[in-house]
């Protein structure tokens, strides 16, 4: 299996990640603009759609028309009833026709109304459509429009009706009742006139194939409550159509307007989004491809909204990708550097030791030599141990740790296995406090491993460590404080920060060297700060000012 970067830090061939662009190329509008302008001109549509059904507008306008008709039949009966009926003493009183039809001319002309008038027998004693010298306003049609837009609107308008309501005619109502005039009407062709003749006056929706919709309404002719005839009164709906028409334009010119408006709005919309996003991803597209560590990923932050955000974690989590890329290359050559170290050693023995006779000298080179494979081997645990950690503490699920506990249960094992002469471990915690944090148990298990086995290698013969726990509050919420102190040398001053990074070894006088890795206290900080605490060394001073020894400080919050 072939490697990007060898165990030298240098740069091997790079494999090919990918040829197929990720990002679309966009043509004059990206999909999610086209969704954007579908999805609000839809709405707007089915908005309109519903106002120009206009189903309620077109009743209440009927039922208007059919009141106001009511109110001018009645009108007509009474004046008949009381002008065109003669009475005897012996005859009942009955309708005489001329005088009807007189009265007939005169009201129906101007109102553009047909007026029927019935007698008691049934028989059709008179018509405005066909009276000399009456109107004939509701038989008149207007000229027809020209062809043009207006025309063909209503054309369409009349189809959607026709849909909608009935097949009878653009303004027929499911209530409406088929209907075809007959050549010589009487009472018995009109349900309403047969119920005006017997004292209730009617009206109907009647829907004639040739004329359209016409309204009809029957009142009774009376004489001193005694009933003399029936007037008939209709009229066609064109008036009615004429309204809906006009209604149904203005809604549509409002809706061109507000048509504009929303693909403006939809438009300056998508630009806010669409862009925006192929933007970064047109960034995102060239840091993959190009490893570049200069392709700089636009900022959106000012916007400040969720592609403000998106666009700050896309530089953040790109500038923690070459981050972490710097420490892999930085950790790749500082392990080339440490390995090859005792390698040198280890090839120089063996070459010697190829050359000596002497038994004496062969037995110190394989000394060196078992040596530098001890060294080799605790470098190569270390390395393993460190480059496992980020992804461990990342799926580990963390649990309570009682941090007191857990340093009594380590000051107990080292009372146990630590020979005469060592320094003393003891525990100091606050009693009647949680001390528990939550954590990985084993990793911080380790990390005081560390600071004692760290402490014990510094302190004097006889010294004492000493572990304070104590709970502290801060603006960040409470922590847990532990303090490790020692009675040793202390750290120099210009070191206090060059003791955590990796492979580095401050150690005591007289100590073997190569017995430690430097990984130690790097690789304490790194868990302490992957549970949110920090690390901390510095020196114990007394009253003097004279070094007493060294203390390294873990906080771990409390939740």
């Amino acid at each position: 299996m072939t490697e990007n970067t060898d165990i030298s830090g240098s740069q091997a061939p790079e494999h090919d990640v990918g040829t197929e662009p990720l990002v679309r190329k966009r043509g004059l509008m990206s999909p999610l603009t086209r969704r954007i302008l579908a999805l609000n001109v839809l709405a707007l549509a089915i908005l309109v759609g519903g106002l120009l059904y206009l189903g309620e507008y077109r009743k209440s306008l009927i039922e208007t028309k059919l009141t106001a008709l009511q109110t001018q039949g009645e009108v007509l009966a009474a004046s008949l009833g009381e002008g065109a009926v003669t009475t005897g003493f012996i005859d009942r009183p009955h309708l005489v026709p001329f005088l009807a039809k007189g009265m007939i001319i005169r009201l129906v002309e101007p109102t553009g109304v047909r007026a029927r008038l019935f007698g008691v027998d049934g028989a059709l004693l008179a018509d405005s459509l066909t009276l000399p010298g009456a109107g004939r306003a509701v038989s008149s049609r207007d000229l027809p429009e020209r062809e043009g837009f207006r025309s063909w609107l209503n054309g369409l308008f009349d189809r959607i009706d026709s849909l909608f309501f009935s097949t009878n005619g653009p303004l027929s109502a499911p209530e409406a009742v088929p209907y075809s005039e007959p050549k010589i009407p009487g009472a018995i062709d009109f349900d309403e006139v047969m119920s005006a003749l017997h004292g209730k006056s009617a009206r109907t929706l009647r829907a004639d194939r040739g004329e359209g919709m016409i309204l009809y309404v029957a009142v009774p002719v009376r004489r001193y409550k005694l009933i003399v005839g029936a007037i008939l009164l209709s009229r066609e709906g064109e008036d009615i159509l004429a309204t809906l028409r006009s209604v149904r334009l203005d809604i549509l010119k409002i809706f061109a307007v507000t048509l504009a408006v929303t693909v403006l709005l939809s438009l300056y919309l998508a630009s806010t989004i669409a862009q925006p996003i192929h933007h970064l991803a047109e960034a995102a597209e060239r840091v993959r491809r190009h490893h570049d560590r200069h392709v700089a990923i636009p900022d959106f932050t000012g916007q400040e909204d969720e592609i403000g955000d998106l666009s700050g974690a896309l530089r953040d989590m790109t500038a923690a990708l070459w981050q972490r890329m710097d420490a892999i290359e930085s950790f790749a050559a500082d392990v080339a550097h440490e390995i090859k170290n005792p390698l040198t050693s280890l090839r120089s023995a063996v070459e010697t030791a190829a050359n000596v006779k002497d038994p004496e000298q062969q037995r110190k080179l394989l000394a060196v030599v078992l040596d530098d494979i001890q060294r080799i081997d605790r470098l190569i645990s270390d390395i393993s141990d460190a480059s496992r950690l980020d992804a461990e503490l990342s799926r580990a699920t963390r649990t309570p740790v009682d941090v007191a506990g857990l340093l009594t249960t380590l000051s107990d094992m080292h009372s146990t296995t630590s020979g005469g002469g060592k320094p003393t471990l003891t525990v100091e915690a606050e009693t009647g406090t949680d001390l528990q944090v939550p954590a990985i148990e084993g990793r911080l298990v380790q990390v005081f491993r560390n600071l004692i086995a760290n402490a014990v290698s510094f302190s004097p013969l006889e010294g004492r460590i000493t572990c304070r726990v104590t709970r502290e509050s801060s603006e960040d919420g409470d922590l847990v404080t532990v303090a490790i102190e020692d009675q040793g040398p202390g750290i120099p001053e210009n070191k206090r920060e060059t003791i955590f990074e990796r492979f580095y070894t401050e150690r005591p006088e007289g100590e073997k060297f190569g017995i430690h890795s430097g990984l130690g206290l790097s690789i304490s900080r790194q868990i302490v700060e992957a549970h949110s605490g920090t690390l901390r060394a510095e020196n114990l001073t007394g009253e003097d000012g004279k070094v007493g020894g060294a203390r390294f400080t873990v906080r771990l919050p409390c939740e």
